[in-house]
């Protein structure tokens, strides 16, 4: 009873400092009232974080009627005082919130904090979008990346951040401080984006392999026990290996790629004989595409498909007979590419072909193409046996894809696939049809 009473209080303080701190006209007492809001709302417990949600969603509203009004004014004359008067009325008050907590002394950790609280339990409560999108709103603004520093990270960096690469590798675990010294070696680069509240907390880093030529497995590329590659002349091939978010909080705020494309500049100073920049890269999902019948559902008919193109698709469909046998049954009994048949192979290869060179600007679109694609990549090769762990043999059948970044090319790549097109090697299309 004494502790539901206790956190009956606490969350009561917690909105009761909001409402201070949202009150205050004046900034002589800002700093400590932001303090004290984040101070109370670290005192609640993970229970209390969506009725808290849910106060700054009922009580931080934007006045309705004010709205209509001022949009009514709007429309009747749009002079520039009735735009500003409508930008004002129509913008939460939760922003304003934000805003000033920022000037806590860990504001701006603060507020990345709260909104990885809230992304947790946004699926519970779908109303609580507004607040989340209040918040999204400010951080794209603060994370921006023109604001951001890219520093190299390499085994000299500090302790707390190099734990933080351990941690946070989303792609290809780190196994232990030998793993990680061996991919800050000198033919490997590792770099990351800091924001200057946070200085010690690398937001998102991406990992590059420094190499002769185009790499098509994964294993050389995260073996602690590789042999290193100094004689940095012979790098001719950059390759973006890796790259992972560190901050939850921070999902969907923009970053990843304009960090690639900044590590490429800084690269091409540094080693002049770099003349290639491209990623090895996963293809989670294409399994489970393949499962649920290898469509894009209305996004693209396959009945829109090029004849030569829809057959391939059908005759690979059929080779693979996912109905007869699922894939995790395939698994298993010990399927292996090694041990795959040609007709499986070449079938595999063409489906995989049409699922990133077709369908990754659809809705349902892999999610590292549309990332890559998007940022101006080329969809350049796929790879047979790339990746033979067990994720990777569950995900995509051990297939992994290379997507090049021509720098001169990639801003109207990036035209071309917001307007839908994907831009794809010969070697790719000739895939799509065998």
């Amino acid at each position: 009873m004494l502790e539901k009473l206790a956190k009956a209080r606490n969350l009561s303080k917690a909105n009761n400092a909001v409402k201070r701190l949202i009150s205050e006209r004046g900034e002589s007492n800002a700093v400590s009232m932001a303090d004290d809001v984040v101070s109370n709302y670290r005192k609640l417990s993970k229970d209390q974080h969506i009725p808290f949600f849910n106060f700054l969603f009922e009580k931080l509203n934007p006045d309705a009627d004010a709205v209509m009004k001022a949009a009514q004014s709007y429309a009747a004359e749009a002079s520039a005082r009735n735009y500003v008067r409508l930008q004002r009325i129509v913008e939460s008050p939760r922003q304003e919130l934000f805003r000033r907590l920022n000037r806590a002394s860990e504001g701006t950790a603060a507020v990345v904090e709260m909104r990885r609280d809230l992304l947790q339990v946004l699926e519970k409560k779908p109303e609580l979008t507004a607040v989340d999108f209040d918040m999204r709103h400010l951080l794209s603004s603060w994370f921006n990346p023109g604001f951001l520093k890219m520093h190299r990270v390499d085994w000299k960096s500090p302790a707390e951040v190099l734990e933080k690469l351990i941690q946070h590798e989303a792609v290809h675990a780190i196994d232990g401080w030998d793993d990680l010294r061996r991919r800050l070696q000198p033919d490997r680069r590792c770099f990351a984006f800091f924001h200057p509240q946070l200085p010690n907390e690398p937001l998102i880093f991406v990992e590059v392999a420094l190499l002769p030529e185009i790499p098509s497995v994964i294993t050389p590329l995260v073996d602690k026990k590789a042999e290193t590659v100094d004689q940095l002349n012979q790098f001719k091939v950059a390759a973006f290996y890796s790259i992972s978010n560190c901050e939850p909080g921070l999902r969907g705020v923009s970053m990843g790629n304009f960090l690639i494309k900044r590590v490429a500049v800084q690269l091409k100073a540094e080693f002049p004989s770099l003349k290639t920049f491209v990623t090895l890269s996963p293809i989670p999902g294409f399994i489970d595409w393949l499962a649920a019948g290898a469509t894009f559902g209305d996004a693209v008919s396959t009945d829109s498909f090029k004849p030569a193109i829809k057959l391939a698709r059908d005759q690979a469909l059929a080779i693979l007979d996912l109905e007869a046998k699922s894939w995790s049954e395939r698994l298993s009994a010990g399927w292996h590419p090694d041990q795959s048949s040609e007709k499986e192979k070449n079938a595999l290869l063409c489906l995989v072909s049409i699922y990133l060179g077709l369908g990754s600007a659809t809705r349902a679109g892999n999610p590292v193409a549309k990332f890559h694609l998007g940022n101006g990549a080329k969809l350049h090769q796929i790879n047979w046996a790339g990746d033979l762990s067990r994720k990777g043999l569950r995900q995509s059948a051990g297939l992994m894809v290379n997507y090049l970044y021509d720098l001169a090319n990639v801003e109207e790549n990036h035209e071309r696939f917001a307007k839908g097109e994907i831009v794809y090697s010969k070697a790719v299309g000739r895939l799509m049809q065998s």
